[in-house]
């Protein structure tokens, strides 16, 4: 591409987040495009928030002003700023993400800080993720407990693929396995887990249309999604497994619905756990931890 067609008054930086502004304010907010130039500063110059004040009136290279050109054209198109700078940083871990992968997001974020600060005993048994999408849960609560045995599961290759190189990269020893947790053979599992952690599909179809293009049109829609008629189908699958193989004194801890929080804590009332609904930093009712 011919730099010279670029839309930017300059290579200054102060005129390049001018006009990711004046381009992105109306469809994002003036908060959150504050959020993605300190994203792709940090990614692409090594500039924190501090730097980024400091160096407003700074000019940068034709490549790294190319960069951000793509990125406006990108972020206009509602491509997560997440796949564009091709991570997140989640518990103090850099996880990759791309379209094969949920985004992990904060209030997964805050659940397993919640975990892993907890009192929890590990006793004789390792720690079980279902539904491990990028892996970021399994890495985290291994990096939390180097001692514990993880176990992680998904159905998808794809995500797999994410996930092992995920815990290369962050130095985590965790067993990845291919498998679906609503095929019964999964509830045979040959170990007993002192801690099973899922961040399941959820959303109702009903829900889709409160959602954005950013989630809709670049993220796996079988990590999100579950049919209006049995929206819990996962939680029961997860519970079954729980049921047979969370030691005696293991905690189930589970992202939910905000909508139906209380429909999934009957559920577990159901196969013999006590659940305590925790509400994330934005006052929504979304995880829930449970003990026999």
């Amino acid at each position: 591409m011919n730099t010279d067609n670029l839309r930017f008054r300059s290579n200054r930086m102060r005129d390049v987040i001018a006009l990711m502004h004046a381009e992105l304010d109306g469809l994002y907010g003036v908060g959150e495009v504050n959020a993605f130039v300190e994203m792709l500063c940090e990614a692409w110059l090594g500039w924190d928030r501090v730097q980024l004040l400091v160096n407003k009136d700074s000019t940068i290279n034709q490549s790294d002003l190319l960069r951000f050109h793509w990125a406006l054209e990108d972020l206009g198109r509602q491509r997560p700023i997440q796949h564009i700078v091709g991570h997140v940083d989640f518990c103090g871990c850099r996880i990759e993400v791309n379209p094969s992968v949920l985004i992990p997001r904060p209030e997964t974020e805050e659940m397993v800080r919640c975990l892993a600060l907890g009192p929890v005993s590990m006793g004789e048994g390792g720690v079980l993720d279902l539904c491990t999408g990028s892996g970021c849960i399994a890495i985290a609560l291994k990096k939390a407990w180097p001692e514990a045995q993880v176990t992680a599961v998904d159905l998808s290759e794809e995500a797999l693929a994410v996930a092992r190189r995920n815990a290369e990269r962050n130095g985590a020893d965790v067993n990845f396995l291919q498998a679906d947790i609503l095929a019964p053979e999964l509830s045979t599992f040959n170990s007993q887990f002192s801690i099973i952690v899922s961040n399941p599909p959820y959303v109702r179809q009903c829900e889709r249309t409160a959602m954005r293009a950013n989630v809709l049109d670049h993220e796996p829609a079988m990590a999100l999604f579950v049919d209006d008629s049995d929206p819990l189908v996962f939680y029961r699958a997860i519970a079954q497994i729980a049921s047979k193989h969370l030691t005696d004194t293991g905690l189930l801890a589970l992202e939910i619905n905000e909508a139906l929080a209380d429909e999934t804590a009957d559920l577990l009332r159901g196969y013999g756990f006590r659940p305590t609904v925790h509400t994330d930093f934005r006052g929504k009712e979304r995880w829930i931890s449970a003990v026999r």
